[in-house]
């Protein structure tokens, strides 16, 4: 399993976690940039079984988003997925299936942007892989001629996928409604290990310490924090790797226990 990256997405910490304290940013440095931002990382997992090839989440695509005032996060931008992809050694045409945690534009880029000098997206061969109350509930987005635009784009390549269901050898569906209306987590087994690609279900490690604090970008801000909860339970479980696709430098990782808590422990 491979992080493939795409781009990055600055976050408004006060705005992006409103149950934050200054003091907490203040006693936490590590977590901000030089500006005082949170760093989150934008791109997708591959996932690979011999000559099979599947990608969970498909990045924020070729696009560039400014800061704007009243957005709880700052500026976003993505496009290197599939260059990415390449070092990899893997070329978007072999890749079966796309499976997407959610529906927010940033992990479904390269699903409906066309791909560079074409007027497709990239992945021509894969089958779009969607938690079935997420693809249902779609009319929760809000329906702007863009949304429209995306949702025609995803339509004719979308399979529905159902709570448990295995979607790729290995890989299970498990559906976590909260920070959507159908977001999902992929657990992904072998080798007596297991790896969970928690989507947005986690945006930061610091999240870990603290599954209480949801992100203004929750649907159900008490529903996504009891998820959380679960999760850090679930990933502190022996042979438990998690994949955090926003966690920045600190995508893969383990939850361990300290005398404070629960702590997210990265690893290469």
């Amino acid at each position: 399993m491979s992080y493939v990256p795409d781009g990055a997405v600055r976050l408004k910490p006060r705005a992006w976690l409103p149950e934050t304290t200054d003091q907490v940013w203040a006693d936490h440095p590590e977590y901000l940039d030089e500006a005082g931002e949170l760093v989150a990382s934008v791109g997708g997992l591959l996932v690979e079984q011999g000559e099979r090839a599947l990608l969970i989440d498909a990045g924020f695509g070729p696009m560039a988003w400014p800061s704007e005032p009243q957005n709880p996060h700052s500026a976003i931008h993505g496009g290197d997925l599939l260059d990415n992809l390449a070092v990899l050694g893997r070329r978007p045409e072999e890749i079966e299936a796309v499976a997407f945690t959610h529906l927010h534009i940033d992990h479904i880029g390269w699903a409906w942007n066309p791909a560079p000098g074409t007027a497709e997206p990239a992945f021509t061969r894969a089958e779009y892989l969607v938690a079935e109350p997420e693809w249902t509930g779609r009319e929760l987005y809000p329906m702007t001629e863009e949304n429209r635009a995306i949702v025609a784009v995803l339509e004719p390549k979308v399979r529905t996928v159902a709570d448990g269901e295995e979607v790729f050898p290995g890989v299970h569906v498990r559906i976590t409604q909260g920070h959507t209306h159908g977001h999902a987590v992929y657990t992904v087994t072998g080798g007596g290990r297991r790896l969970i690609a928690f989507g947005d279900a986690l945006h930061s490690p610091i999240q870990v310490a603290h599954p209480e604090w949801s992100a203004a970008s929750d649907h159900d801000p008490v529903h996504a924090a009891n998820v959380r909860r679960e999760l850090v339970a679930d990933l502190a479980g022996p042979e438990t790797i998690g994949f955090g696709i926003h966690f920045a430098d600190a995508v893969f990782g383990r939850v361990r226990q300290n005398g404070s808590g629960a702590v997210w422990e990265p690893l290469d």
